[in-house]
């Protein structure tokens, strides 16, 4: 294996500066970086992360901690959050994925980790966060809204967005609104049920309790709830969705039982997952900067791993609404079966 002393020997410089130049320090040349990379390019250097951890006390490791990933965290929602942090991680970084529903913390050893990202979705997720804290390990909360001011913390205004979404669907002349929501101990849940009540209550339109539903964000609840809701007597003519995943149920449950979206029922998803602007038709959603704020989790957690000050440790993301087909201008009326 080719070492930092033989790409030393054949520039014909000190180990310290090839370590400094592959490193991009500030110390070094433009010119002999350059002339050293070159070098360890043509030797086929590849770095020994394990030897470089032993010298500067670091594991080259970050921890993804997700509420669950068995219930309530759809597989686009992992792949964004995933994809979002090795964007901004470090390459010399290797990242690993767990689930806090399975963790005993008894038996968790954070020495593994340099520091740890917590994908909290649950206020039960506390009694992780506390354990992070309490241990002095580095972390960052992403998703969930912390109420402490010392608690890193990067979220998006999932409430506002929701607003947003059912103010344009009553513009249009939507009055029977209904809701299909995730998991009841998810917080992404309660607040995007209150940026729905919120846009009803603005708007002065009844809250029918009938066209409230539970459901767990999965493609299954989607289609599950909206039977349910197909089986009123009188159908709401927009449904607003948790997530695309239990939009896409919902279409699908509307299709079966020989309905239309947008001509019966129009329907509204959250997140804006790749896969709804080629449905048929394409969705109208709620786009949650969820890369991005895994992104900026990512480089704020590697600011806390190297000791550097933290002026800002709230982060809070806009959505936006994307407008697609699954919507259409109503009268007031018109909602029988086409």
């Amino acid at each position: 294996m080719v070492t930092i002393k033989d790409i030393a020997k054949a520039a014909g410089v000190s180990h310290t500066t090839v370590s400094r130049a592959l490193n991009n320090s500030s110390l070094i040349k433009n010119e002999t970086k350059r002339k050293i990379q070159e070098i360890a390019k043509e030797l086929d250097y590849v770095p020994n992360y394990s030897a470089k951890g032993l010298v500067n006390q670091k594991k080259y490791l970050i921890g993804l901690f997700f509420s669950s990933m068995r219930k309530g965290t759809s597989s686009s929602f992992l792949a964004d959050s995933i994809s979002g942090i090795h964007e901004a991680l470090d390459v010399n970084y290797s990242l690993s994925v767990e689930s806090i529903d399975t963790v005993v913390l008894s038996e968790l050893n954070l020495q593994r980790y340099d520091g740890v990202l917590v994908m909290s979705q649950s206020d039960e997720d506390q009694h992780f966060i506390d354990y992070l804290r309490e241990k002095k390990c580095p972390f960052v909360v992403v998703n969930r809204h912390i109420e402490d001011p010392d608690i890193p913390n990067v979220v998006a205004d999932d409430a506002a967005g929701v607003t947003e979404a059912i103010d344009y669907g009553i513009s249009l002349g939507h009055r029977k609104i209904a809701y299909i929501g995730g998991k009841e101990n998810f917080r992404s849940t309660n607040e995007r049920k209150k940026g729905v009540l919120s846009s009803l209550k603005k708007a002065g339109l009844p809250i029918n309790d009938a066209f409230f539903l539970t459901g767990d964000y999965t493609l299954e609840s989607g289609l599950h709830n909206m039977n349910q809701l197909l089986s009123l007597p009188e159908l709401p003519t927009l449904v607003f969705c948790g997530n695309d995943d239990t939009a896409i149920g919902a279409l699908r449950a509307i299709r079966i039982a020989g309905l239309h979206v947008p001509q019966t029922i129009s329907l509204i998803g959250f997140d804006d997952s790749p896969v709804v602007s080629y449905l048929n038709p394409p969705l109208t959603t709620v786009h949650k900067p969820l890369k991005q704020m895994c992104e900026q989790a990512t480089f704020l957690l590697l600011s806390l791993i190297g000791g550097e000050s933290v002026d800002q440790k709230k982060i809070q993301l806009s959505t936006t609404l994307k407008i697609r087909e699954s919507v259409k201008t109503v009268m007031e009326n018109k909602n029988k079966r086409i």
